[in-house]
């Protein structure tokens, strides 16, 4: 009997948290040998390891608690990785050498597997005066090009790429070039952007009053409040960024306000952080806890629920000790302060188990009452923890007790506080689990509500075929089993369907008893109006959330994955489709299959010269013609140069199987215009190319803006119309940059792919 209730499940442990050797040989045999390597790891640093390793066992065990993925993956290992997930860097100087010495810590810890966080605000804008040289400052946002520039030229652990999250406060004068920043697709592709909004700036919007830009005591700029409030909200309605982070809010409802300040979070934004603030991750599985599901009388027995809470509280302490830390700054900020984030997952799932409509009154009551007691629990624990081995180095217990979300803690646990004092500083947070969550059997993500009840995705065999296979959330396969193949209650509901303000309602249920904050999407529909679009950050703001994320499909963001209870399948004998372009120009067009090569194509012969490179290399790009429009079909690489032979036929075939594939394939041209080489790149015709890739790279652009496939250099698709594929109703997601299969999605505030769990945040 296997433990995984999907065989999804398999194929995400055996893709992303599966202990092997080098070559792949697994040293993992089950899932239950994972279970227990994490739980010896983290049982090594206790007076009775033994006794503890199964206690962690048991914890683990059907998948009840979930370490984060470095955790999961990590420990245990003996590999020089960190086991915690986000860091926020060191306070940035407004000097060149301070300023590269930050970009060289944070190489270092994103060599280690870990996201980033940092807060440009401290730079000095645009224009600014540079005492004792002749120039003129360059502005924050040149140096985040630098960042941006270095987080691709490194991979994470585990093989995946380093998040980044920067922010900005509302009053820096270079703020208005920040919030447009990503207007051009591709500048900061590596970062997630927020802005720091702060309670006098939200009054001032409000009064419809002035606002000073300035830095350093000087005013460089006034404002109307509500006009830079307006330019916020028009780039995250047109493309998805920045987010809004209620910094203010975020310091008050800090535990420790009284030794530190936050000005930054970490990617995903779960976790406001101090300057070297490190934070791991945990989940519990509520979804796993619900006794009776379904009938009358379901719940989620408390003594149950305080002891899973209570060993995961244990577990994330000892990772504090047995985790390597990219920096010594970093071990030192964690083992200060002892924070952790345990959160849950698969909240959606459990309401649906005891019959509750997520996003309704009922549901975020019932929300508000879980997450209260997994707050006291993990406080309680944590005094127990104080109680054998000590308070977190910082703890001041009147200090304490009167800051950020201890005014609200019941009288009990502050009473024992003040006795016994605490392990950890700040204890919850609610973080993505987009893939941990598909690990354990496709449960609803986090806090979110279920996005697909199911869904098919093509699974790449190990002959080179893919076959179908159907991905049924959690609840609703275990509403199959115990009902059959009948029609769902009405109070099953997804994210396409709700109301964005029941989406906002179920957040700051959440976050009144999170002490850190919580990484969630408001999912808006593509009609949504602009001034309804500005009402639900006004609600997230006035109903105590402390901050907002939304995503609403259009054209630059592409269509949201969406997917019926009964999918139908493509038919084989259909093996592309033709949609047709709103106002012309390129044509997205998505294939079940690749297709058939014609007998003739037209196309384009380039030839590329690249300094100190004996031989040229030529470039043939072939298009055809699908819908009246023209996309790319195939590439053929060639050179005399015999060095280049394998890496030209590889990407050859690489890139000719992606242009078959249809879709938005101008990914191919970001990712080799991306590629640097180490050995340095060249300058050609005044521009600098970072690598001979990168130039293959500017030479497909040329000609995909030439046959006008593209809007222009740098730029995406010159239309995206929504999709239609024959035989199936619903749009696809976009191409996901790891299996390709069009399954990108928003969740938790991180485009994710729902067929093989890549992630843009890592």
């Amino acid at each position: 009997m296997t433990r995984f209730a999907a065989p999804i499940a398999e194929q995400i442990w055996d893709m992303k948290y599966r202990f092997k050797e080098a070559d792949g040989t697994p040293i993992d045999l089950s899932v239950e040998d994972s279970w227990r390597r994490i739980a010896r790891a983290l049982a090594e640093v206790e007076k009775k390891p033994a006794v503890w390793e199964e206690k962690f066992y048991s914890a683990l065990e059907d998948f009840q608690y979930l370490p984060a993925g470095r955790i999961t993956a990590g420990a245990g290992t003996a590999r020089s990785v960190t086991l915690f997930n986000c860091f926020v860097m060191g306070t940035i100087p407004d000097s060149m050498s301070g300023i590269f010495d930050m970009l060289k810590e944070a190489a270092l810890t994103m060599q280690q597997g870990g996201g980033i966080g940092y807060d440009f605000s401290t730079i000095r804008p645009k224009g600014a005066h540079v005492a004792g040289v002749a120039a003129d400052a360059s502005g924050p946002l040149s140096f985040m090009d630098v960042w941006d520039a270095m987080c691709r030229t490194i991979m994470s652990a585990g093989s995946r790429r380093g998040a980044m999250m920067a922010t900005m406060r509302c009053d820096h004068p270079d703020v208005e070039h920040f919030i447009s920043a990503k207007a051009d697709s591709a500048r900061l592709r590596m970062f997630n952007l927020s802005v720091l909004v702060t309670d006098p700036f939200m009054e001032a919007v409000k009064a419809d009053g002035s606002w000073d830009l300035q830095f350093d005591g000087k005013v460089y700029h006034t404002v109307k409040a509500r006009d830079l409030w307006n330019k916020i909200m028009k780039a995250t309605y047109d493309y998805a960024e920045p987010g809004v982070i209620f910094i203010d809010r975020i310091n008050k409802a800090n535990n420790l306000s009284y030794i530190e300040q936050i000005s930054a979070t970490n990617p995903c934004g779960e976790q406001p952080l101090p300057p070297y603030g490190a934070c791991l991750l945990g989940s519990i599985n509520l979804a796993r806890l619900v006794d009776t599901p379904f009938e009358t009388g379901a719940e989620i027995p408390e003594a149950k629920l305080d002891e899973l809470v209570a060993l995961a509280v244990r577990m994330m302490d000892n990772v504090v000790d047995a985790s390597n830390f990219p920096l010594p700054q970093q071990a030192e900020e964690a083992r200060n302060k002892r924070r952790i984030g345990l959160g849950v997952t698969g909240l959606a799932d459990a309401l649906l188990m005891m019959g509750l409509r997520y996003g309704s009154e009922e549901a975020a009551a019932q929300t508000e009452k879980w997450l209260k007691r997994i707050a006291r629990a993990s406080y309680l624990a944590s005094v127990e923890l104080a109680k054998e081995k000590g308070a977190f180095p910082l703890f001041d217990a009147e200090k304490f007790l009167a800051s950020g979300n201890m005014l609200q803690m019941d009288d009990d646990v502050r009473e024992a506080i003040r006795t016994h004092g605490i392990r950890n500083a700040l204890l919850t947070s609610i973080a993505p689990t987009g893939t941990i969550s598909l690990y354990a059997g496709n449960v609803s993500s986090g806090i979110e509500p279920v996005f697909a009840y199911a869904y098919t995705r093509k699974v790449l065999q190990k002959d080179g075929t893919r076959t179908e296979e159907e991905v049924v959330d959690y609840a609703v396969q275990m509403w199959r089993d115990k009902f059959g193949d009948v029609e769902l209650p009405d109070y099953f509901v997804n994210a396409q369907t709700l109301a964005p303000l029941d989406h906002v309602r179920m957040q700051a249920a959440a976050q009144k008893w999170i002490d850190s904050s919580i990484s969630k999407t408001i999912n808006c529909p593509e009609d949504i109006s602009f001034e309804g679009f500005k009402s639900v950050y006004m609600e997230a703001y006035e109903t105590g959330c402390k901050g907002c994320t939304t995503y609403r499909p259009n054209d630059v963001t592409g269509s949201v994955l969406s997917v019926s209870e009964k999918t139908e399948k493509t038919p084989a004998e259909t093996p592309a489709v033709v949609t047709e372009s709103e106002g012309g120009g390129a044509e997205v067009v998505y294939m079940s299959e690749p297709l058939d090569r014609p007998q003739s194509l037209e196309g384009h012969t380039y030839k590329l010269k690249w300094p100190d490179s004996e031989h040229a290399i030529y470039l043939t790009i072939n298009d055809i013609i699908v819908g009246g429009h023209r996309r790319p079909f195939e590439v053929f690489i060639n050179s005399k140069n015999m060095e280049h032979y394998a890496w030209t036929v590889a990407l050859t075939r690489m890139i000719s199987a992606v242009f078959r594939r249809g879709g938005d394939v101008s990914f191919v041209v970001e990712e080799l215009k991306a590629v640097f080489d180490p050995r340095g790149g060249a300058w050609v015709q005044g521009k600098y190319i970072p690598s001979i890739l990168a130039a293959i790279g500017g030479v497909i652009e040329k000609h995909l803006v030439a046959t006008g496939f593209l809007e222009g250099e740098g730029k995406g698709l010159k239309a995206d119309p929504t999709a239609k594929v024959v035989g199936l109703d619903a749009p696809r997601g976009k191409a996901c940059p790891s299996c390709g299969q069009f399954s990108m999605m928003m969740v938790e505030g991180c485009m994710t792919c729902s067929s093989c769990g890549h992630s843009k945040c890592g």
